[in-house]
C-alpha cells in the first residue's frame, strides 16, 4: 500500500526522541517510529471494546422492550454510536440464549457472547481477561444508559487512573452503590449501605484500564470487593452521566 506523504514541524528534543527509538530491527527508521508511537497513542486515547455483564435470571429483561425495542438492542446501539467496535456479553446458558442470538444477530458491530458460571460480577468479568488489550467499558446487562459516552472516555483518560465509574443522584439511595466524592476522585464507596450520607450513587457503567485484573485476586463483586479497595487506592474516579438511566430488573 503506497502511504500519502506529510511535512510536520516538530521540536528538536522530541526529535532526538523519536530518534532514540529508531533500533534497526523492530523500528527500522523515523517515519516507522512516528508511525508507530501515534498509533500507539491514539489506541490508548481511544476505547473499541465493551462487556455487559448479563445474568442468566436477567435475560428476559435484556429481551424486554425499552424505548421501542429490546434492551440489550439499545445497549448495542448505544456502544456502536460512540465508536465501540467490539461488545463481549457475559452470561449463563438457559433457555433464552437463542432469543438471545436473534436479537443480536444484525447488531452492525462484532458481539460475542460468553458462557460463564460465575459467583458474581468481578467473577464474570474475568471471562474477558484474554480477550481485552486496551481501556474498555462494563455495563450491568439489566440497565438502559444513554449520555454522551465519549465525554466519560475522554475524563478516564484524562485521569490516568485505574477506573471511571458512572454516577447519578437520587433521593433514594437504598437500592444503589454509593459514593463519596473529593473533587472527581470517589474515596468511599458502599453498596447498599443502610446509612448513608450522600444522594450520589452509581449508574452501572464503568470504565476500566486493563491492568485493573491485577487487582482482582478472588474478588466476586465489584460493587463489594473492587470498588471499595480501588476508593481506598485513590485509583477510582467519578463522572456524572446527566442522562437517561432505566434499571429494569
Amino acid at each position: 500500500m503506497v502511504k500519502p506523504k506529510i511535512a510536520i514541524s516538530l521540536d528538536n528534543s522530541l526529535l532526538k526522541l523519536i530518534d532514540s527509538k529508531v533500533d534497526g530491527s523492530v523500528i527500522r527508521s523515523r517515519s516507522q517510529a512516528v508511525e508507530y508511537f501515534l498509533k500507539k497513542g491514539l489506541q490508548e486515547q481511544s476505547v473499541s471494546a465493551a462487556v455487559l455483564l448479563l445474568k442468566g435470571e436477567h435475560q428476559p429483561v435484556a429481551l424486554k422492550q425499552a424505548k421501542g425495542m429490546s434492551l440489550i438492542r439499545n445497549q448495542i446501539g448505544f456502544f456502536s454510536k460512540y465508536g465501540i467496535r467490539t461488545v463481549y456479553i457475559v452470561t449463563q446458558h438457559t433457555k433464552n440464549m437463542n432469543l438471545l442470538l436473534h436479537e443480536i444477530s444484525n447488531a452492525g458491530i462484532n458481539v460475542e457472547i460468553i458462557e460463564k458460571q460465575s459467583r458474581g460480577n468481578a467473577d464474570a468479568l474475568k471471562a474477558v481477561k484474554e480477550k481485552i488489550a486496551g481501556n474498555f467499558i462494563v455495563m450491568s446487562g439489566d440497565t438502559y444508559n444513554n449520555f454522551d459516552l465519549l465525554k466519560m472516555v475522554k475524563k478516564h483518560v484524562e485521569a490516568e487512573k485505574m477506573a471511571t465509574m458512572g454516577l447519578m443522584t437520587r433521593e433514594k439511595t437504598s437500592s444503589y452503590g454509593t459514593a463519596i466524592l473529593d473533587g472527581d476522585l470517589i474515596v468511599d464507596f458502599e453498596e447498599k449501605p443502610r446509612h448513608y450520607s450522600t444522594n450520589i450513587v452509581n449508574a452501572g457503567i464503568y470504565i476500566f484500564k486493563p491492568e485493573i485484573f491485577e487487582l482482582f485476586g478472588d474478588a466476586i463483586s465489584l460493587e463489594k470487593d473492587l470498588f471499595p479497595k480501588l476508593a481506598r487506592m485513590k485509583q477510582l474516579v467519578g463522572f456524572f452521566t446527566y442522562g437517561e438511566y432505566l434499571h429494569l430488573a
